[in-house]
C-alpha cells in the first residue's frame, strides 16, 4: 500500500510545483490508533498556565481561542479592536498561522521559511516559522485583550526596548499567540516547541514581543528533518517581513541550526525573550540607547545577549 499523501495548498510561496508532504505509514499508523487524552506523541493537554514566568498567560482558562488541529491550519480572520501600526502601514485584522507566524492581509500556510525579505507583499510576524503538526500533538492559542493588569505588566516589560529619550510604552491593547508543545509534521518523537508572540500597541505606537518557552525541534521532514531529532535539512526562521518587498528583520541563528539558541538569548537581556518597536521598526539586538543606530534592515554583525 503506497504512504497516504497530504497535499498543502498552493500560493505564491510555495510550495513548489510537483511538493507535497508525504505522510509516513508510522504516522498514519498513530493517527489511526485509539487517541489518549495526550495524543498520538503524548504532547496533547491543555496547559494550566506557562510553564515559567516568562510567557504571559495562555490557555483555555485564560479565555483564548485555539486554531483547527489541522497540518497547515490557520485561525479565522480576526478582527482587532484596535489598530496596529506594522512597518508604517494601520492592520486592522489578523491570522493566526499553525506554522508558527501571524499574519496581516492573508494566511500563510506555507511550511517551509523562506528568507527574507519575501516577494508578494505579505506582512507577517514570525516568532518560529516551520513546519508544525498539531494533529501530532500541541495546541496553538489566540486571544486579544484589553485587561488592565497584563496591560501595566506589558507596559513595564516593553520599557527595556525603548531608548531613555523616548516615551514610556503604554499599551492600550494586546494580543497574545501561543504554540503550547507543539510537534512537528513526520514526528516520530515526543521533542515538541513552546513559544509565543505577543503584541501590543497604544494605536500608534507598537511591539512585537517573543517569548520562548522551549525549543526541541527545528524542521519537519517535508523540509528534510530527521523524524527522530526534528533537525536537519531548512531550519525554522524567526523575525519580521514588512511586506513591501524591501524591509525585514532575520533573528540571529534563523534558517540555521542556530535557531534553537534564540531561547537562550536576547536583545533585552532576559534569556529567551526579544522586544522590538514595530511602528516604524528599528532593529534592535542590544538595549537601545544614545548611541545605537537606527535601521530597517538586519545588519552584518548582529549583537545579542547571549544567555547561557
Amino acid at each position: 500500500m503506497p504512504p497516504a499523501t497530504a497535499w498543502a495548498p498552493t500560493s505564491p510561496m510555495g510550495p513548489r510545483p510537483g511538493q507535497l508532504k508525504v505522510l509516513p505509514v508510522l504516522l498514519l499508523l498513530l493517527l489511526l490508533s485509539p487517541i489518549e487524552n495526550w495524543g498520538p506523541l503524548g504532547t496533547w493537554g491543555a496547559p494550566t498556565g506557562p510553564p515559567d514566568g516568562l510567557l504571559y498567560p495562555y490557555g483555555l482558562g485564560a479565555g483564548d481561542a485555539t486554531t483547527p488541529r489541522e497540518d497547515d491550519g490557520m485561525s479565522p480572520r480576526i478582527f482587532l479592536w484596535e489598530t496596529f501600526s506594522f512597518y508604517g502601514q494601520p492592520h486592522r485584522s489578523l491570522y493566526v498561522n499553525n506554522n508558527g507566524v501571524i499574519s496581516f492581509r492573508m494566511g500563510v500556510p506555507e511550511f517551509t521559511p523562506e528568507p527574507f525579505p519575501l516577494s508578494g507583499h505579505r506582512p507577517f510576524v514570525a516568532p518560529y516559522w516551520a513546519d508544525v503538526d498539531v494533529r501530532l500533538g500541541g495546541e496553538v492559542f489566540y486571544r486579544q485583550t484589553q485587561d488592565p493588569e497584563l496591560l501595566a505588566r506589558l507596559a513595564r516589560e516593553l520599557a527595556p526596548a525603548v531608548a531613555p529619550s523616548d516615551p514610556a510604552p503604554r499599551p492600550t491593547w494586546a494580543f497574545v499567540a501561543t504554540w503550547h508543545q507543539v510537534s512537528f509534521f513526520g514526528a516520530a518523537t515526543k521533542k515538541v516547541n513552546t513559544f509565543q508572540a505577543v503584541l501590543a500597541t497604544d494605536g500608534a505606537t507598537s511591539f512585537v514581543m517573543f517569548n520562548y518557552g522551549g525549543l526541541q525541534w527545528t524542521t519537519g521532514i517535508a523540509n528534510k528533518g530527521d523524524p527522530h531529532t526534528g533537525l536537519g535539512g531548512v531550519p525554522a526562521q524567526a523575525g519580521f517581513n514588512s511586506g513591501d518587498d524591501v524591509h525585514y528583520y532575520n533573528v540571529p541563528g534563523s534558517r540555521t541550526p542556530a535557531v534553537l539558541s534564540i531561547a537562550r538569548q536576547s536583545n533585552v537581556g532576559l534569556p529567551g525573550r526579544w522586544v522590538f518597536r514595530v511602528d516604524e521598526f528599528t532593529v534592535t539586538e542590544q538595549p537601545p540607547g544614545p548611541s545605537t543606530p537606527p535601521t530597517t534592515r538586519a545588519t552584518p554583525e548582529e549583537r545579542v545577549y547571549i544567555c547561557e
